[in-house]
C-alpha cells in the first residue's frame, strides 16, 4: 500500500546526503573526542568544525554553541541555568508552549524557586503583546521570558523582534524554543537579540538524538549532567560525533536550499488549504494555520465538522501518516493542551488533525491524502 508521510513537524526523514556524512564518520571517526591520540583528535576536530558551522549560520561565536541530545535537553539546560545560575526569580511564558518548557517551569514554580506568569493569548493562539508588556512592567524581579518562535501544533509565529525589543526595554532575559524554526527560516542573532535558543536536528532532515543550545556570550553554563566535563564543562558525556556531523550537514543542506524549499512547500500548503476550503465552509483552521503569513509554511492544523475519535487511525490504515491536533483523536482522554487553550468545548470535540510538510512532500502526496481524507469524512 502507498504510504504518505505528512507528520514532518514531529520528525523529518533524514536526507541521503546526511546519511552519507554520518556513515563516513561512524566508519572512520570512531575515536573518543576526549582522547589525546590522533583518533580522538580527529573526532574532536569534527565536532569543533561543526560548532563553527552552526555558529556561523546564526552569526554568533562558536563558544556560544553547546551540543546536546535534543531540543528538550536544550530547553531544560537553559531553564535550569536561568533559575540556578542567572538569578531568575520570575518566568513569563504561555500555556501553549511545548512541554519541554512548560513542565520545567511548573517544576521550578512548584518548588518555590520562581514566580510563574502566563501571558494572555488571542483567540487564534498568538500572544497578547500588550499583556506581555504589562507583565514585564509590573515587577522588578529578575525575569526570563520564554516563548517559542513557532508553535509546534498551530504553526503560529511569534512576533520575535517585538518580544526581543520589550525584553531589552525591561531588562528581561529572552529564551525561545526555536525547534520548528531552525532549518526552515533564516535567523541572525545579531539582528534579533535572543539570549537563548534551542534546536533538534531531526526537525530539519538530520538524525534524532542530537541538538544544540545557544547561550549568548557572557552567560556561563552550569551543567545538568555531571561526570565528564565535555562541551567545555557545560555538558558531561561523550559527544555524539556522528550525530553532530549529521546535524551540521543537515543544517548546511537546509540553509543552502532554503529559499527554494520555502517557495515549494508554501505552494503545497496553499494548494492543500484551497482544496479543503472548496470541500466545505464548515472546515476550520486552528490558530489561523491556513494563513501562510502569520503561521509557518510547514504546518496546517485542521478542524473538521465531525466527531470521529478514530480518524487518525483510519487515515493510517489508508496509508496517510499525520498527527492529531487533539490527543483525544488518538484514544487518549485529554485534549491537547494547546488546543484546550484556543478552542471551546464544542470545538474540542470535533476532529482536529495536524498536517505538516517538507521538501520531500509532493503534490501527489497531497492529492492522495485529500482523497483518503474525503473518503473517511464523507463531506
Amino acid at each position: 500500500m502507498k504510504f504518505v508521510y505528512l507528520d514532518n513537524a514531529a520528525t523529518t526523514p533524514i536526507a541521503d546526503e546526511v546519511l552519507d556524512v554520518m556513515h563516513e564518520s561512524l566508519k572512520h571517526s570512531y575515536g573518543n573526542p576526549s582522547s589525546t591520540h590522533q583518533a580522538g583528535r580527529k573526532s574532536k576536530a569534527l565536532i569543533e568544525k561543526a560548532r563553527k558551522t552552526v555558529a556561523a549560520s546564526f552569526n554568533v561565536s562558536s563558544k556560544e554553541i553547546i551540543f546536546t541530545s535534543s531540543g528538550t535537553e536544550s530547553n531544560n539546560l537553559i531553564l535550569f541555568n536561568a533559575v540556578h545560575n542567572y538569578g531568575v526569580k520570575r518566568i513569563i511564558t504561555s500555556k501553549i508552549e511545548h512541554h519541554a518548557v512548560l513542565h520545567p517551569c511548573e517544576h521550578y514554580a512548584n518548588n518555590g524557586d520562581i514566580q510563574l506568569d502566563f501571558v494572555r493569548l488571542h483567540a487564534d493562539g498568538h500572544i497578547d503583546l500588550s499583556h506581555l508588556e504589562e507583565l514585564l512592567s509590573n515587577s522588578d524581579d529578575k525575569t526570563l521570558v520564554s516563548l517559542m518562535m513557532i508553535n509546534n501544533e498551530l504553526g503560529s509565529k511569534l512576533p520575535v523582534d517585538e518580544v526581543a525589543k520589550r525584553c531589552q526595554e525591561y531588562g528581561a532575559l529572552f529564551h525561545s524554543d526555536t525547534v520548528q524554526v531552525i532549518g526552515h527560516y533564516p535567523l541572525d542573532l545579531q539582528k534579533t537579540p535572543i539570549d537563548f535558543i534551542t534546536a533538534s536536528a531531526h526537525k530539519f532532515h538530520g538524525p534524532k538524538g542530537v541538538g544544540f543550545a545557544y547561550f549568548r556570550n557572557g552567560f556561563a553554563v552550569k551543567p545538568l549532567l555531571l561526570g565528564g566535563d565535555q562541551e567545555k564543562g557545560a555538558r558531561s558525556s561523550t559527544e555524539n560525533v556522528h550525530g553532530i556531523v549529521g546535524l551540521e550537514s543537515a543544517l548546511e543542506l537546509s540553509l543552502k536550499h532554503l529559499e527554494d524549499d520555502i517557495t515549494y512547500v508554501k505552494g503545497l500548503k496553499k494548494y492543500f488549504v484551497e482544496q479543503l476550503k472548496a470541500w466545505s465552509s464548515e472546515i476550520r483552521f486552528n490558530g489561523n494555520s491556513d494563513d501562510v503569513d502569520r503561521t509557518t509554511y510547514t504546518i496546517v492544523n485542521v478542524r473538521f465538522p465531525v466527531q470521529n475519535e478514530l480518524l487518525l487511525f483510519q487515515l493510517d490504515m489508508m496509508g496517510v501518516g499525520v498527527s492529531s491536533g487533539s490527543a483525544c483523536q488518538s484514544g487518549a482522554s485529554k485534549v491537547s493542551h494547546v488546543l484546550a487553550e484556543v478552542l471551546n468545548d464544542q470545538e474540542q470535540s470535533n476532529a482536529s488533525i495536524r498536517f505538516s510538510f517538507s521538501r520531500y512532500t509532493t503534490k501527489e502526496d497531497i492529492d492522495y491524502s485529500l482523497h483518503q481524507l474525503k473518503s473517511q469524512l464523507k463531506i
